[in-house]
């Protein structure tokens, strides 16, 4: 496997270097054959590489592959980091492995078989398009204590990505952020432990850095990506302050709990003072959005006043 995955890296140095790249060229500097390269090429594209090949000029990248400095992650991080090209789940990783890790520990992937999404959905994870991630915490108050973490995650992506100069994004309900009004990364948190005393969470992230085309025509939802600022915003030092940002939230959220996080989350809202529908099962709820709670509840003004929810699916309503 580890050939294997050395092979496809080596390609793709090459390919980033930009224009066409024949593959005797490429056969000659891996020493393989022909051959060989056309299967490695048809196995990036089953990867969602996307890989363009021109008879008589070769091969070359619609956008450059962006993979992550592994040596680069582990000099920056000093607690663990896991690195894989190829993983079913991060998240499943670190939730198998969960007794043996410790708070801040990482698992990345450059490639996700079973990524997964909020209730149930499948998040497309084309290798090394985007960044895929999963940190682990322990949380001594219980699994009671941690709701709307995933509120204090998303602000945790925002600072950082604002910070490194992304512009236009918003923070959706209860586990989006969004670029331009278009989906741009997702949070998953998943628990194991006991209500009232020591869990152990496990926060996958994923954020879209650059979609081919191919691969966003499989999404059902508008989304965006950071493909404008691919050549100024680095992988490595994007994962590494995030990494930072996080485990400083997280410190702040389990001795503070949520509240001190409310006014960060309101400057970022996607939909703050806008007409929405809360979708609940088969119930629907109209409101204007005036933000959240410190459990994490989404506050919606009803004519019958300010009411907290923290369940269902928030949407802007049709025209």
């Amino acid at each position: 496997m580890q050939d294997h995955w050395q092979r496809k890296r080596a390609i793709l140095a090459l390919l980033n270097q930009g224009g066409f790249v024949s593959g005797e060229a490429l056969a000659q500097e891996l020493g393989i054959s022909r051959a060989a390269v056309n299967k490695h090429i048809e196995s990036l594209s089953e990867y969602g590489v996307s890989v363009f090949s021109v008879k008589g000029k070769g091969y070359k990248l619609e956008k450059p592959v962006h993979l992550i400095d592994e040596a680069k992650l582990k000099a920056g991080i000093r607690q663990r980091s896991f690195y894989f090209d190829e993983v079913n789940s991060t998240n499943a990783f670190m939730l198998s492995h969960a007794q043996e890790l410790k708070s801040g520990d990482l698992c990345i992937a450059e490639y996700q078989s079973a990524g997964r999404g909020r209730r149930g959905r499948t998040w497309v994870s084309p290798y090394a398009n985007h960044l895929y991630f999963s940190l682990f915490w322990r949380f001594p108050q219980g699994m009671a204590q941690a709701m709307g973490l995933s509120l204090v995650v998303g602000c945790s992506l925002a600072t950082v990505l604002t910070n490194m100069g992304v512009t236009g994004l918003g923070l959706k309900w209860p586990n989006d952020l969004y670029l331009d009004g278009r989906k741009l990364a997702g949070i998953l948190v998943e628990m194991t432990g006991q209500a009232d005393s020591e869990c152990q969470l496990v926060i996958g992230i994923g954020i879209n850095m650059s979609m081919t085309a191919e691969q966003g025509d499989k999404i059902d939802q508008p989304w965006s990506d950071l493909s404008d600022l691919a050549q100024s915003l680095d992988k490595t030092e994007l994962m590494l302050n995030l990494h930072t940002q996080l485990c400083l939230d997280l410190q702040q959220f389990e001795q503070a709990g949520l509240g001190t996080f409310i006014n960060r989350w309101q400057e970022s809202d996607l939909f703050a003072g806008r007409e929405v529908v809360l979708s609940m099962g088969n119930n629907q709820i109209a409101g204007i959005c005036r933000g959240i709670d410190e459990q994490g509840a989404v506050l919606l003004e009803t004519p019958e006043g300010i009411k907290g929810f923290v369940g269902g699916e928030i949407s802007l309503r049709g025209a």
